[in-house]
């Protein structure tokens, strides 16, 4: 088998990959009742066959271990959809590394590789949420160190060389080997962070790429810390790796469309999690806001989201867009006519786009 290219690599100024990443929202049934989890799971592979059949670039689930989402365990539907999918790169977004064992997390996603013929990828993160660690007997308590120590054995055991580590939160290892081992190349390996500086600079420290979930706010004002990370890459002595954002958005024919069947959808997670974390309610005017240019809601026709993507890669010089397309109970066929239009209508014209501004 030839060597593979590396995926993370920078991309030119000219361009910008379009990814999806879904949690596996629980929608709601024709009888209005929220759907089980193993339909949500069935629709799910639906949805990447059709990114992958569009051309998307990349398609990724998020862990969590509550009822609104389907999705626990990552690798076993991603290897589900690379028998569905020829091209398109399978990965987590994220795997909660703080709550997994980082040596099966490896294996797991080697297996991935290798089904899949090398288009496997993981995202490491500590979650939006803290379910794993009462449902896997941690402690909060040792949230930091958690993760710095397992992001530390991950790393070690991705070179696939034999290991030698100790720390606080596992007995140590002393030259073991880690298997299966992928073909040729390494796990492409991401972080994904909510936008501390810290965060960052962890990523930096290890030369991984990383992604910024930006839900809310501007987009713009991830600039500093996407600096941040160039200027910390150079300073570890790393080689620039790709940078990427995820947002949660909706793309439908015309503005007005993508809006009224996205709307209910975003207030009813936007005050659900409000309840569970002290937010005051979500209202129709934030919304808006959000939709607006510089807002972090990519929703609207197929011109308006190009635009609003063009405009991520000239602020940000971003070299990924992953679309949070799903998003609470918002209906299959919506979602599936959104991943539609982001791969062919969207990616076109922010090519044509990025183009165009390097023209002038």
């Amino acid at each position: 088998m030839n060597a593979i290219t590396d995926p993370t690599a920078p991309g030119s100024p000219d361009q910008i990959l379009l990814g999806l990443n879904t949690f596996g929202d629980v929608g709601a049934g024709a009888d209005g009742e929220p759907q089980h989890h193993a339909v949500v799971l069935r629709e799910l592979l639906d949805q990447a066959e059709l990114a992958d059949s569009v051309g998307l670039h990349a398609f990724g689930v998020g862990e969590h271990h509550r009822r609104d989402y389907a999705v626990s365990a990552p690798e076993v539907f991603l290897a589900a959809a690379a028998m569905r999918t020829s091209s398109i790169r399978l990965g987590s977004a994220v795997t909660v590394l703080s709550s997994d064992d980082p040596i099966r997390v490896f294996q797991r996603f080697a297996t991935l590789d290798a089904v899949s013929s090398g288009r496997a990828e993981v995202m490491l993160g500590r979650g939006s949420f803290i379910e794993s660690f009462p449902l896997f007997g941690l402690d909060l308590a040792d949230y930091e160190v958690l993760f710095e120590e397992k992001l530390e054995l991950f790393d070690k055991v991705r070179a696939q060389k034999p290991i030698h580590w100790e720390g606080r939160t596992r007995r140590p290892l002393s030259g073991l080997s880690v298997y299966p081992q992928l073909e040729n190349h390494l796990l492409p390996t991401w972080i994904g962070v909510g936008g501390t500086p810290e965060s960052v600079l962890r990523c930096a420290q290890y030369g991984y790429p990383i992604i910024f979930a930006i839900i809310g706010g501007h987009p713009r004002g991830f600039a500093p810390l996407a600096d941040l990370y160039r200027e910390a890459m150079e300073k570890y002595g790393h080689p620039m790796r790709q940078m990427a954002t995820h947002s949660p958005g909706h793309v439908a024919p015309t503005d007005d469309e993508a809006r009224s069947e996205f709307f209910p959808h975003w207030l009813a997670v936007r005050n659900q999690l409000g309840v569970e974390r002290g937010w005051g309610p979500g209202s129709r005017s934030e919304f808006d806001q959000l939709c607006a240019p510089e807002g972090a809601l990519y929703v609207g026709s197929p011109e308006t989201v190009a635009r609003k993507i063009a405009l991520l890669k000239k602020n940000l010089g971003v070299d990924r867009f992953d679309l949070k397309y799903s998003h609470g109970p918002l209906p299959h066929a919506a979602m599936m006519r959104s991943i539609e239009l982001l791969g062919t209508s969207v990616a076109p014209k922010v090519a044509d786009l990025l183009t165009s501004h390097l023209r002038d």
